[in-house]
């Protein structure tokens, strides 16, 4: 049966903020260039760029962030008919320094994200049958009402015959405690077709010890996980996922 998306993502999105002084040290940046970001919204643009039919289910608040996010998305004619503006919560917002080679500190502002306020009404009204793949990602499963959204879209993805994919998207900071990101990723692997993640992404869907993990510069978007990465692979398969793909960058 032909279906009407190729892709639907769901989960975080936001404003970024990038330096504009390559290489200042953060408390020197004097300007800050404004993109977007947040990884189930870019995979839906590069879906769309690559010629897929991708739609996005996130949220956003009634702000002018929230305007500059959907332009963006319209721009790169990213269906956003089903992204509901949630009223007293912010659209995400995330501020990057740039200091090569290897310092990228990063700052999340998600306190009261609309994102995270995705409900199971929501995903009632999303197309998650009509779309012949599902997207989720692990910052969705960090907080109520988006972890049981989260979970339920997925659900409903798998008993329409739809692929689930899961994007780790490991955020030490976005959890109340790292070993609960383990806990609730392994948990939502059965519903899970095909899982995405870095190396140190995989060792975290098998944390147990907060001692596995280290920051480097207090880089959040780069937290090393130590483990055994093939023993964790293995581990992973086995809860039911059909194929794990390791990102090398």
């Amino acid at each position: 049966m032909t279906k009407m998306y190729d892709l639907l993502a769901m989960g975080r999105s936001s404003i970024d903020l990038y330096s504009s002084d390559i290489g200042a040290p953060f408390e020197q940046i004097s300007g800050f260039a404004a993109y977007v970001g947040g990884c189930p919204l870019n995979i839906s643009v590069g879906a769309q760029r690559l010629g897929a039919r991708a739609a996005l289910l996130t949220a956003v608040g009634e702000d002018k962030v929230g305007d500059f996010v959907l332009h963006f998305l319209h721009g790169e004619h990213v269906d956003t008919s089903f992204i509901p503006r949630k009223p007293g919560h912010r659209t995400s917002a995330v501020i990057l320094g740039i200091e090569p080679p290897d310092r990228f500190p990063l700052t999340y502002y998600r306190d009261n994200c609309a994102d995270i306020e995705l409900t199971i009404d929501d995903v009632l009204r999303a197309p998650v049958a009509e779309s012949r793949v599902l997207l989720i990602s692990g910052t969705g499963l960090s907080k109520e009402p988006s972890r049981s959204a989260t979970l339920f879209a997925a659900e409903q993805a798998r008993a329409a015959g739809t692929t689930v994919v899961l994007d780790i998207d490991f955020r030490p900071d976005q959890w109340h405690d790292p070993r609960a990101f383990g806990v609730t990723l392994r948990a939502a692997m059965r519903l899970v077709d095909i899982v995405l993640g870095t190396e140190d992404e995989i060792n975290a869907a098998l944390l147990t010890d907060p001692s596995q993990i280290t920051l480097t510069h207090s880089q959040v978007s780069d937290t090393r996980v130590g483990g055994d990465v093939d023993a964790a692979i293995g581990r992973v398969l086995a809860l039911g996922p059909g194929v794990l793909l390791q990102k090398r960058g």
